[in-house]
């Protein structure tokens, strides 16, 4: 792997400045004379825990676990817990030493960990910095520093049931027009579902017309764009289209729209791809294409980095930091690609035809394009409550959108003051 620019720089200055001190001439500095990488080896002893969500993820890393031992002979437990869900048990078990080695987390939740002093950054940073896409190096950043070890990234698209629905639509509005004569609650039939009150989802509805979380590319924690005008004219759109989907909010929820497409009973919905195989195996012929245009206007999805990160309270670092290093090499990434069908965000892995040649996967790929990473501050934490509580009142009448959207914003911003 070729050494950083600015480590190559550096080597040269210092051998010039050590040249003009000694007068020594510039053939007595060798190569040879160089101290030698040390490998790393697991340490003696070295067992590891590692905590993913259940399901695919979880499998694999089972897999990765599998092939460590019979590498390096130490033993690697996986336990299951909700990706989302790691970095408040790191806090909670890390200093009294039961916690995890290693944990998988959303990279919004990066802020909030390098804050807290629960992880470590990343041991091989240029790997990340040359080999993957943009977005997955900024997702697992922070401050210039990576700390996370990428394994996919991911956004949702429109899934749509090819024995309802033929040709994908490209507007929200003929998606609109075939759901008047498609959606019936009687028979529980619907033209589009998704999971309404769900921030993470809806956010692409504020998107359409310039609304925003943080400003500076999710970096500046003062400039919040949940209430600027594109916002508002957003959450005015995403109202209308209640007309559509006559449900409350806490009815028309992830498990209710999941379990009807699955069923056949919902012609389009907007999900990820952690839902890819479900669907398989509920025998659904669907395909997945970019989110329509809402008044002519490109939606802008949430993007999320999957990854890998070191504790601050591993024993065995050494053991864990090669652990890392197998699980996100290229090879096992496109094991995980087979086993998750998640998309490795390494640049020449996705450019792979059974990566790119991959209809399905392809239809991710074609939205990761109008997707942005989530913001990954410590603040952000502090919006998917209040945002979430906005959507919901905004969908159910309780609240008009503008009265919605300067609430939230408020409530956001009286929490980060309440930090300092």
């Amino acid at each position: 792997m070729k050494k950083p620019l600015a480590l190559i720089l550096s080597g040269l200055l210092i051998t010039s400045l050590l040249a003009g001190c000694s007068k020594k001439p510039a053939e007595e500095n060798k190569p040879e004379d160089k101290p030698a990488v040390t490998e790393l080896k697991p340490e003696e002893g070295a067992q590891l825990v590692v905590w993913e969500s259940e399901g695919p993820e979880g499998e694999y890393i089972k897999y990765v676990a599998q092939e460590f031992e019979k590498k390096y002979g130490v033993k690697v437990k996986y336990e299951p817990v909700d990706h989302t869900a790691t970095s408040g048990k790191l806090q909670q078990d890390g200093p009294a030493g039961v916690g995890a080695d290693i944990i998988s987390a959303p990279h919004d939740h990066v802020g909030k960990m390098v804050a807290a002093g629960l992880i470590q950054p990343n041991h091989k940073p240029e790997r990340v910095q040359n080999d993957y896409v943009k977005a997955a190096l900024d997702g697992v950043s922070m401050d210039g520093k990576v700390y996370g070890y990428p394994t996919a990234i991911e956004t949702y698209a429109l899934f749509y049931n090819k024995a309802i629905v033929k040709e994908a639509p490209k507007t929200f509005e003929e998606i609109v027009e075939f759901a008047k004569t498609f959606t019936n609650p009687k028979e529980k039939k619907y033209g589009l579902l998704w999971d309404v009150g769900n921030a993470y989802f809806s956010y692409c509805f504020l998107t359409a017309n310039g609304g925003y979380i943080f400003g500076k590319n999710g970096t500046d924690k003062n400039d919040l764009g949940i209430n600027n005008e594109g916002a508002i004219e957003g959450l005015k759109y995403y109202k209308s289209l209640n007309a559509i989907l006559p449900l409350k909010q806490k009815d028309a929820n992830y498990q209710f729209m999941d379990g009807s497409f699955g069923a056949g009973k919902a012609a389009m919905i907007i999900n990820g791809p952690w839902a890819v195989e479900g669907y398989k195996k509920a025998g659904i012929d669907f395909g997945v294409a970019p989110l329509p245009t809402m008044n002519g206007k490109q939606p802008v999805s949430f993007s999320g980095i999957r990854g890998l990160y070191l504790s601050s309270f591993t024993k065995y670092p050494n053991a864990a930091k090669l652990f890392l290093e197998m699980a996100t090499s290229d090879e096992m990434l496109m094991k995980r690609y087979e086993m998750t069908h998640q998309i490795p965000p390494v640049k020449a892995l996705m450019e792979k035809q059974e990566i790119k040649g991959d209809a399905i996967v392809s239809g991710f790929m074609e939205q990761a394009k109008n997707a942005q990473p989530m913001p990954s501050i410590p603040q952000m934490q502090l919006v998917w409550e209040p945002l979430g509580a906005a959507f919901s009142a905004v969908w159910d009448g309780q609240m008009e959108p503008k009265a919605a959207a300067d609430k939230c914003v408020q409530t956001v911003k009286d929490a980060i003051a309440a930090q300092k």
